[in-house]
């Protein structure tokens, strides 16, 4: 019995011995086997594994609706495409391929529901350029068709062969070099000018019924778009400055009359902008900081996605009173000059309300030499405020009377006289 005991305590020593080491060894197997460095590395791959995951899911949604998108476009593309190959190919008679082209832009313009996004012709383009630029080649004529077809001189151009040759608006061009143009339309005259290779020309014309002959020739003119002049009145001594258009050299033009007037010492001025429809933003702002210092606001433009305020870049601010004079034909750069002389100089605007067009236009040229131009920014007064189809209304308003028109001189200009009016009211403190 006492072995048979002992026996069985050993058996129960050894069993528990056997317990005790597998408890170790799960204890052993339960224990965390990562540092803490190696966990931190473990939550950051998974966290880049899911971002990376992520963007690629959001990289290829987006791609495929880009792609849906460029495949539309290609779609509407190659739909004008076939359409202009099928018409080359089948219409019944032959097609003027160029024309086609330019059909399809301007019908592309036209679809903006703006007038100001349009196609401009080979003719139409070159009298735009030159008369943004300020400068043209030519014998220095401004001609039109009167009612009986008379090519009628309306303008002759300062320092001009036509000029110096005492050719006058008003005068009627009979016959040019061997060419009659008589019953002619104006483009006769302007493109055998514009082509003739030795650039000389002998022209015909009647002045005040009797004839005339002159020999011109084609050089660089200079277009004058300013005129200035000194208006006395009531012990007073005031500028005038009229300003037809904001061409390329109309700056310098301007800069030169404002000069001269001011050496003159006059104590005001007038500036005359009836009729004037814009031009270059670059050059009206060149003339604005003319008379405003660096802190004057002169306009902001916006865009699709921003405003930016364009501050002059003038060195000082004048301090004499400016009255602007406009009127319905006023527009565009006319009326941003308006509107920042008026908020942000304070001057006073006398006429009727101008035009009323707020956008700016962007123009490309094409490789056959026409050119179109749309609409790419709104441009608004320094205060913010928008004139599109609203126009600019005058501090005083008055029309332009009956006796103007039918003799167009200073005496007869009610809206002239008006502005020296304000002017001298401003001179005097009223």
């Amino acid at each position: 019995m006492e072995k048979q005991t002992e026996n069985d305590l050993l058996k129960t020593e050894h069993k528990k011995q056997e317990h005790h080491a597998q408890h170790k060894k799960i204890k052993r197997a339960t224990k965390n086997p990562f540092t803490n460095v190696e966990v931190i590395f473990l939550i950051v791959v998974t966290a880049m594994v899911s971002i990376l995951m992520t963007y690629v899911f959001v990289s290829a949604f987006y791609l495929k609706e880009e792609t849906k998108q460029k495949n539309s476009e290609d779609t509407a593309l190659q739909e004008f495409i076939d359409t202009y190959q099928n018409v080359l190919d089948s219409y019944y008679e032959d097609v003027d391929e160029q024309e086609l082209i330019d059909n399809a832009i301007k019908g592309m313009l036209s679809g903006l529901d703006d007038p100001y996004s349009t196609y401009l012709d080979k003719n139409t383009s070159s009298n735009f350029d030159a008369t943004l630029a300020g400068t043209y080649q030519g014998v220095g004529l401004e001609v039109y068709n009167d009612q009986d077809m008379n090519i009628v001189v309306s303008r002759v151009f300062e320092n001009s062969s036509a000029d110096k040759a005492g050719i006058q608006a008003g005068d009627i061009i009979k016959k040019i070099d061997d060419k009659d143009l008589t019953k002619q339309k104006t483009s006769e005259f302007s493109n055998y000018t514009k082509k003739k290779k030795d650039g000389k020309f002998q022209v015909v014309y009647t002045h005040e019924g009797e004839e005339k002959t002159a020999k011109l020739e084609r050089s660089i003119i200079i277009i004058q778009s300013v005129s200035s002049e000194v208006i006395e009145r009531n012990n007073h001594k005031m500028g005038y400055i009229q300003i037809d258009i904001f061409s390329a050299t109309t700056y310098s033009q301007f800069k030169k009359a404002v000069e001269k007037l001011e050496k003159e010492q006059v104590e005001g001025m007038v500036i005359d902008l009836r009729g004037n429809t814009g031009g270059h933003l670059t050059v009206v702002s060149d003339m604005l900081s003319l008379f405003m210092d660096k802190k004057h606001v002169l306009y902001q433009i916006e865009d699709k996605d921003k405003k930016t305020k364009y501050y002059s870049t003038g060195k000082e601010t004048k301090d004499y009173p400016v009255v602007v004079l406009q009127n319905e034909g006023s527009a565009s750069a006319s009326e941003l000059f308006t509107a920042a002389m008026k908020e942000s100089y304070g001057a006073k605007v006398v006429g009727t309300k101008s035009y009323g067009k707020g956008t700016v236009q962007e123009l490309n040229t094409l490789q056959d030499g026409t050119q179109y131009k749309f609409t790419t920014k709104k441009w608004l007064t320094p205060k913010g405020n928008w004139v599109h189809k609203k126009g600019i209304t005058p501090d005083v308003t008055i029309e332009l009377n009956d006796s103007y028109l039918e003799n167009p001189t200073h005496d007869n200009d009610d809206q002239f006289q008006k502005a020296f009016v304000v002017l001298e009211e401003q001179l005097n403190g009223k």
